[in-house]
């Protein structure tokens, strides 16, 4: 098997984090065809898809304080309700999926991996590797997890895709959302400029610029996911890490220069402390 691609299809692109469970049917299309092109395109490219919440997941995690834990009986019906609202937006992206023709099977977190305190512990991976062996798409995604010490928590899709590293060594991750890191809110500031390259020269500079999310988003936005990515690059070097937007996937999965976006390059000695 080659070493897998792993894309994670932002929420921001997939729904309308404003407006509770509104799924962006014309987007995914887009998305998925994409990938369709790139299979066709690459025979022998691997690729396992994950996809965040949007408004479907986000929106119940934030009414029940999911993240937090259980905190009595009505938690675990934030448990039942983010899994469900997460369970249905992954069946809409596999059928997207399936529609344009590429062998996609969902994969839920919550019944294939463990956290305590906030982190993953423990992730099922061999059927993964099986499933990527044979040719199939798996399509995991952002979920609640039960947790030993609190409970239960919420994993993002970059939190998965982190712990799955290790065990299935892509070659590169593209997270599919905003065009870019930029260095100021593009929304608020017409003069923000996008970041080509983070790197250890500039890593604390940049996540001292970096702000929230857009919309309900329990997993931290685009802080978080710079975050995560950097620890992850810096723990794995050899892994590309690139942040784009729809219209520069085709030539991320091609491993080519991106027309915009950022790519995350680590190091042996950079960490987040730093």
């Amino acid at each position: 098997m080659n070493r897998p691609v792993f894309v994670k299809l932002g929420g921001s692109i997939l729904t309308n984090k404003n407006a509770p469970e509104a799924l962006a049917t014309a987007a995914l299309h887009e998305v998925v065809q994409t990938l369709a092109t790139a299979r066709r395109e690459q025979p022998d490219l691997a690729l396992l898809v994950g996809h965040g919440g949007g408004s479907f997941g986000h929106y119940w995690a934030e009414q029940y304080h999911t993240a937090a834990g259980i905190r009595g009986p009505e938690s675990w019906w934030g448990v039942a309700r983010v899994a469900d609202a997460m369970a249905r937006l992954n069946r809409a992206v596999v059928g997207a999926l399936l529609a344009a023709q590429i062998p996609a099977l969902g994969v839920q977190p919550l019944a294939a991996a463990q956290a305590s305190g906030g982190r993953i512990t423990t992730i099922g991976h061999a059927q993964l590797s099986a499933l990527l062996a044979g040719g199939m798409v798996p399509v995991v995604y952002g979920d609640v997890l039960l947790d030993t010490l609190q409970g239960c928590t919420i994993a993002s899709t970059e939190t998965i895709f982190a712990a799955l590293v290790p065990h299935l060594q892509p070659r590169r991750i593209v997270l599919v959302g905003e065009e870019a890191v930029y260095d100021a809110d593009p929304r608020h500031t017409p003069s923000a400029r996008p970041i080509a390259q983070i790197d250890a020269a500039n890593y604390a500079a940049v996540l001292a610029q970096l702000g929230g999310s857009h919309g309900v988003d329990v997993t931290g936005g685009m802080r978080a996911k710079v975050e995560s990515m950097w620890n992850l690059a810096c723990a794995a070097p050899e892994l590309e890490i690139a942040i784009c937007g729809p219209a520069a996937l085709a030539a991320a999965l091609r491993g080519d220069s991106l027309p915009n976006g950022t790519i995350i390059q680590g190091s042996h000695t950079a960490t987040a402390a730093e």
